[in-house]
């Protein structure tokens, strides 16, 4: 009985370093896998909803495949809508939290909102994972430089009558 309390401690401390210790990578269903692909071919040809589409099926099938979030989010800013990036960003970081295309491909997000302070943020939590060096810490540091896109407004032809509602 005398040692039962450090036996007790010392198998618990075997089981949880066990089953962390055989962690084997993730490997995403095929069908996702092919959807994936699928979905990346129609976003690069310029067919936004398609590819969301693709996205969200292939997510369907493997809720598990965190690379899906990154490429919802390259759609979602494809057609002009950060705020939704800006969630699967976080949702990719959420299940990865040092995943340096999440956090740069937020940044990016960030900046082309126009919340400069959040982005520089996210900047200064690449540059301590990966230095200043490293491909995504550049791209957020240049989107930042440029600051976000300038919107102008159209002007109206004089020519078309002005009507009051």
């Amino acid at each position: 009985m005398r040692f039962g309390p450090a036996a007790a401690a010392l198998s618990l401390f075997v089981a949880v370093s066990a089953s962390v210790g055989n962690a084997a990578p993730y490997n995403p269903d095929p069908r996702a896998d092919a959807l994936v692909a699928e979905g990346r071919a129609m976003l690069a040809s310029g067919d936004t909803q398609a590819a969301i589409d693709s996205f969200e099926a292939a997510l369907v099938i493997d809720p598990g495949y965190t690379a899906i979030y990154l490429d919802l989010a390259e759609a979602a800013r494809a057609d002009g809508l950060q705020g939704k990036a800006i969630r699967y960003y976080r949702e990719a970081r959420e299940r990865d939290p040092d995943n340096l295309a999440a956090i740069a491909g937020e940044g990016e997000a960030l900046v082309e909102k126009g919340a400069l302070n959040a982005a520089r943020a996210n900047l200064q939590t690449l540059q301590s994972l990966c230095g200043d060096g490293c491909a995504e810490t550049m791209e957020l540091a240049a989107a930042i430089q440029s600051g976000p896109p300038v919107m102008t407004a159209e002007a109206s032809s004089s020519d078309e009558p002005i009507t009051q509602n």
